[in-house]
């Protein structure tokens, strides 16, 4: 499965067909969980990221993820956007500091929102707006790669439009794969489109070839709501 750069790719699938767990694989977050053990390559930029000398954090710099419900910190919008540049050590002067909060904010589509109460706790924003304040958090480390997690799945249909928008924007400038349960975003954002199926991956292929020519009848099947 080649994920091209600039693209969106999205991974469907029914519940525990180990979407999720594939994608968190991407950029090593499975390390994480005690006994989690994998086999094979997962190439970026042509190096495996599972090869011994691969520093994890620097990886997670350049694959962020952004997980299905919203998780901000327990602080000021300000904080939360500098969290990554502060610890990652790049976070500058003050005014540096503020151009990349407010580059992160306006590329999350969530500047005008907040630019006047950037010192307010980031808990008290509505869930589509933690949800693109998550985004920018990402995007404040300068990532290459960005890794979205049933993203819009614990929001309303007007912060889930506001987020695919997002994502058609954002693909201009990352590569982002996104795990859903809804098809129909699926068509509407993606690229490529990737079916797994108990743990495998199914069939893989360009999102408008996967839904109106599938080559698996198993993809067909699901597709159509005859299984899955």
């Amino acid at each position: 499965m080649d994920v091209q750069p600039g693209l969106v790719t999205a991974l469907i699938g029914p519940s525990g067909c180990g979407k999720s767990t594939f994608l968190r694989c991407l950029n090593r977050m499975n390390d994480t969980i005690s006994g989690a053990r994998v086999e094979g390559q997962i190439l970026l930029d042509g190096q495996d990221i599972y090869a011994s000398q691969v520093d994890v954090v620097e990886l997670r710099q350049r694959v962020g993820m952004v997980f299905q419900k919203p998780n901000p910190f327990p602080q000021s919008i300000y904080d939360n956007v500098a969290f990554g540049p502060r610890v990652l050590g790049f976070a500058g002067k003050k005014s540096q500091l503020d151009a990349t909060i407010e580059k992160s904010l306006t590329a999350a589509a969530l500047w005008d929102e907040v630019k006047d109460k950037l010192d307010q706790d980031a808990l008290g924003l509505s869930l589509g707006q933690q949800q693109r304040l998550c985004i920018a958090r990402v995007l404040a480390v300068e990532p290459e790669v960005i890794l979205m997690d049933e993203s819009t799945s614990a929001l309303d249909p007007i912060a889930t439009l506001k987020i695919e928008e997002l994502i058609a924007e954002l693909k201009k400038k990352y590569t982002i794969v996104i795990v859903t349960h809804n098809m129909q975003q699926a068509a509407r954002v993606s690229d490529f489109t990737g079916l797994f199926w108990l743990g495998e991956l199914v069939e893989f292929s360009p999102t408008t070839d996967m839904f109106l020519h599938p080559q698996v009848e198993l993809t067909e099947a699901y597709i159509t709501g005859r299984m899955g």
